[in-house]
């Protein structure tokens, strides 16, 4: 037997302190009542007090309770298999790692916060696919929409500038690589999440985006870094800023953050542009937008669970305490004459 929200069983540990204080406070009320006057005149004025069915009325309680607590923590006995339909958005994620993202206008550094960007957003999904695009001067596909977050999070972690060997930044590619990620044999809106500093060298990135838009694709971008723009740093093995990248002239690289490009991309493709913060309004402001959009069934997956079996024990419980309350407070007519006929042959018999 397995209980699936085990923890509540604790909770029988609490029965035993709490009939030890039932016990007492009945104790304590019957050493009040004898000191109230004459023990004979007590006892008779108590003959019609339902002593025994008190106790047994206590007793149904506690049972009651107990039951209740045990149907609580769902047990389950048996297995059966079931049909789990998941329902959601097709979601590839766009990841810029051209070295202009280790630029620290936003800290600790572009592409530091667009991780962390992505892992909040992992946090906040509910039945969505999420695959992964990384691009530079090139791009691939690093994994398709899938359901395993954990896994996409290490991918993400491990996302650096030096997985692309070729420099630049192609955001017209990237985007069209993305669309090559998607599954389209499933229904469910497909999204496109670009998160980069927006310079693109290569390519008509609004002509990538049409064509995600003719495919019923929507693209969102969230642009990373200042319109002021930040030199480039260049690190070490260990990641300390060594110098900063510099032209064939001497000077110091300032890479801006182009965000018309980026709100032209998304409004291309009927999506939104977003500016990040490090407070995170921006990422939960997205995640409710991709929340609101059209979900279907992406997947139906089978798995084992176990059979709850708490109904007994829940009805048990009700049923001890519906006998507890019909159990009358005062004893019944016939047993009262009793009592009192077998007070007066005593009192006979004392004479």
């Amino acid at each position: 037997m397995n209980f699936a929200q085990p923890d509540i069983l604790y909770g029988l540990a609490l029965l035993p302190a709490m009939l030890l204080v039932v016990y007492w406070a009945s104790r304590r009320r019957r050493s009040a009542i004898r000191s109230l006057g004459d023990p004979a005149l007590i006892a008779n004025l108590s003959l019609s007090v339902n002593w025994r069915g008190r106790r047994i009325r206590y007793i149904l309680w506690f049972v009651a309770l107990a039951l209740a607590l045990f149907g609580l923590a769902r047990p389950q006995w048996g297995s059966e298999v079931q049909s789990v339909e998941s329902r959601g958005s097709q979601i590839v994620v766009v990841l810029d790692v051209s070295t202009s993202m280790l630029a620290q206008d936003i800290k600790p550094d572009r592409l530091t916060r667009a991780k962390l960007e992505i892992a909040d957003l992992l946090t906040r999904l509910t039945g969505d696919e999420v695959g992964l695009v990384l691009f530079s001067g090139a791009a691939f596909v690093q994994f398709p929409p899938t359901f395993d977050y954990s896994t996409a999070r290490t991918f993400v972690d491990n996302a650096e500038p030096g997985v692309i060997s070729r420099q630049g930044t192609a955001l017209g590619e990237a985007i069209r690589t993305a669309l090559t990620a998607f599954d389209d044999s499933r229904a469910g809106q497909k999204v496109i999440l670009v998160m980069t500093d927006g310079e693109s060298h290569e390519g008509d990135p609004l002509a990538a985006a049409k064509e995600a838009a003719e495919e019923g694709v929507i693209i969102y971008a969230m642009g990373f870094g200042s319109p002021d723009g930040e030199p480039i740093p260049v690190v070490n093995r260990r990641g300390d800023v060594v110098s900063y990248k510099q032209d064939r002239a001497g000077n110091i690289v300032r890479s801006k953050l182009d965000e018309k490009t980026l709100q032209r991309v998304a409004r291309e493709a009927k999506g939104k542009y977003y500016r990040a913060s490090t407070d995170g309004g921006a990422i939960e402001d997205l995640a409710h937008e991709i929340e609101g959009l059209e979900k279907a069934s992406i997947e139906n997956e089978f798995e084992t669970v176990g059979i709850e079996r708490f109904q007994p024990f829940l009805l048990a419980a009700l049923l001890a305490l519906v006998m507890a309350e019909l159990i009358p407070d005062r004893a019944v007519a016939w047993r009262l004459r009793r009592r009192t006929a077998g007070g007066a042959e005593t009192v006979q018999d004392a004479g």
